[in-house]
């Protein structure tokens, strides 16, 4: 999910901080960059598809970096950075909510990373003061939580426990992250205040907040290690009588298979890309896990050439315009299906939809779906079909004005002046009429037409071939023939020396 950095250039983070370790002194400033710094480097390894924005804040606010995944430029943006005035985090929050809004919606989950030292402002704009005013707030200046979309907080406060200013804003903070709801958290470094804690204070966040998930995902005998991104959250949902808490199974088990068109667009909570996990080591962390991903089927073989299920199931789903009902919990489904954001690159897609039996209502309660060849007796649909094949090319028979019956019986005749090399057509149309006229109880055609062919034989030139009068003499007495009144039943060219049954 998106992610906003709030990072505070007030002149309270230029204090600096005496280093215990070697003597070296730092800003509270150069500690914030060294943690934010780190984020992004936790971001490159196992967050790479997170789009991160940074805003520098103080009374005002600016947007350094809009949404992206070049995290190196935001690093070298945030080293640009210079102080400004007192801090003001409701002015902070307020740009949180335009920018999110402008660039995302109001449907799309985010997560707010404020970093600030801890610094106790007082008067107009200060912490203390915007909370104590939130009951009074009208329509025209709301207080800006809880967000105006899926949002959580999390206080990265760059002071220690020695500090008197501590005890007063953690206070503050806690009900900061208590209105913008979504289980967010204050975060303060462990002993004193150094490069180490404050990386560790930041490692500690980015574990909880943005582990990635790393799952199986099964169908039979098949499996294979796969990463959802953006990682699940827990699902958390207060009705009148329960509360519904639920985690998603490390086991992500394909049921069955439907069409596209079948499951339709769904109620989805959450939409994940599923993305095969390669597990490699990365220099200077032994148990740090990198992903390589590949969106395209032809490249996801992985750089050891080893066959992955992911890729197998997204390139048959994508050709078979299918979509797969998967378990992701006890009574918990969602939907795997190709997804494309372009006309070449695809990825596979997991929607997860709402904890029960029947998420989707028109499919009905989904722990009772099942093979269709597992019925013993074929339920009838509607409409009925004909038995016997029909030819897609041959087209329907429109009688509602004059002009269509005309149309029809003029192309029978031109079929019969060009007789015998128009022998199989003639006769194609001729039964095609004739049932039509059958279904419809329009009898009398059929004598009309056997009276044309007749005509037609006294008036053909000395020139035309032989076969011609004979094939609608045996025409026009078939069709007065009582037989010929079955719809099933098909008019045969009459078998001469001129014309055989291979014509």
């Amino acid at each position: 999910m998106p992610t906003v950095i709030l990072y505070d250039v007030s002149l309270s983070m230029c204090k600096p901080v005496l280093q215990s370790e070697n003597g070296e002194t730092f800003s509270k400033k150069n500690l914030a960059l060294h943690g934010v710094n780190c984020l992004l480097d936790y971001f490159s390894v196992n967050s790479k598809l997170e789009f991160v924005s940074v805003i520098a804040f103080s009374s005002l606010y600016e947007i350094i970096s809009p949404f992206t995944r070049d995290f190196e430029s935001i690093k070298q943006k945030l080293q640009q950075l210079e102080e400004y005035d007192k801090t003001s985090i409701e002015t902070a929050l307020h740009g949180v909510n335009r920018l999110v809004l402008g660039e995302w919606g109001s449907a799309t989950p985010c997560q707010v990373i404020l970093v600030t030292d801890g610094h106790v402002d007082f008067g107009p704009l200060s912490l203390k003061d915007s909370l104590s005013n939130v009951p009074h707030h009208d329509g025209s200046s709301q207080f800006p939580l809880p967000f105006l979309f899926p949002g959580k907080l999390s206080v990265m406060c760059l002071a220690t426990p020695q500090e008197p200013s501590l005890h007063q804003v953690l206070p503050l903070y806690r009900r900061l992250v208590e209105m913008a709801g979504a289980n967010g958290g204050v975060f303060t470094p462990e002993g004193s205040l150094t490069l180490k804690s404050v990386q560790a204070m930041f490692q500690k966040m980015a574990e909880t907040n943005f582990a990635p998930f790393v799952g199986t995902l099964k169908c039979g005998n098949l499996e294979s290690r796969v990463v959802l991104s953006p990682a699940p959250q827990t699902y958390y949902k207060e009705t009148d009588f329960e509360t519904v808490k639920r985690a998603m199974s490390s086991t992500i088990e394909v049921c069955g298979f439907m069409d596209v068109a079948d499951v339709g667009s769904p109620m989805a909570t959450s939409r994940h890309l599923v993305l095969p996990h390669t597990s490699t080591k990365v220099e200077g962390d032994p148990n740090s896990v990198k992903m390589e991903v590949d969106a395209e089927d032809e490249s996801g073989l992985g750089e050891g050439n080893t066959a992955s299920f992911c890729v197998l199931l997204h390139g048959a789903l994508k050709v078979e315009n299918m979509a797969g009902l998967c378990l992701l919990g006890e009574n918990w489904f969602g939907v795997v299906y190709s997804w494309a954001d372009g006309k070449k690159k695809s990825n596979l897609m997991l929607s997860v939809l709402e904890p029960g039996s029947n998420p989707v209502p028109w499919l009905g309660d989904l722990n009772n779906l099942g093979s269709t060849k597992s019925d013993t007796e074929p339920t009838p649909t509607f409409p009925v079909r004909p038995v016997e094949k029909r030819s897609y090319s041959q087209n329907c028979v429109v009688w509602i004005q004059q002009a269509g019956l005309q149309s029809d019986i003029q192309k029978i005749l031109r079929h019969a002046r060009k007789l015998p090399d128009k022998t199989q057509h003639f006769y194609k149309e001729l039964n095609r009429v004739r049932r039509a006229a059958i279904s419809i109880g329009f009898i009398s055609l059929l004598e009309g037409l056997a009276d044309i062919f007749e005509r037609e034989c006294t008036l053909l030139p000395g020139a035309a071939h032989p076969d011609c009068a004979l094939q609608l003499t045996h025409a026009a007495g078939v069709l007065r023939k009582p037989y010929s009144r079955d719809i099933n039943f098909s008019i045969a060219p009459l078998r001469t020396k001129f014309v055989s049954d291979d014509s």
